[in-house]
């Protein structure tokens, strides 16, 4: 008697205990590990997902990651200088992370000032 599992397509933000309990296992550093195992599927109605496979005991999922994918008119806004980004730093430079501060251990003030 053959039995198969479960196939199913399940958002990231919908994924019950068990299917988050087993993702977490498989990529316990989270983007970093699922990143290379990332796979774009297109939908017929042209539209397209993310996703990851996640397999748990009784069922294979395919969980969708909300990737934000470069626009073709936004890249040439960025070249052009025009990135809409108008809060503060020099200009066509942005930092990677908004909240840059949490790296900071505390001791860069006191290294400045000897």
């Amino acid at each position: 008697m053959s039995t198969t599992k479960k196939r199913a397509i399940v958002s990231f933000e919908n994924m019950s205990e068990e299917l988050a309990a087993a993702f977490a296992e498989k990529y316990p550093k989270g983007f970093n590990d699922y990143f290379p195992d990332l796979i774009k599927y297109d939908k017929p109605d042209g539209t397209s997902f993310y996703a990851v496979t996640v397999e748990i005991p009784d069922a294979v999922y395919m969980v969708k990651i909300k990737v934000k994918t470069d626009d073709a008119e936004d890249i040439e806004r960025w070249l052009e200088g025009e990135d809409g980004d108008d809060e503060g730093g020099s200009e066509g430079e942005s930092l990677p992370d908004e909240n840059i501060s949490q790296y900071s251990s505390g001791d860069d003030d006191a290294a400045d000032g000897e």
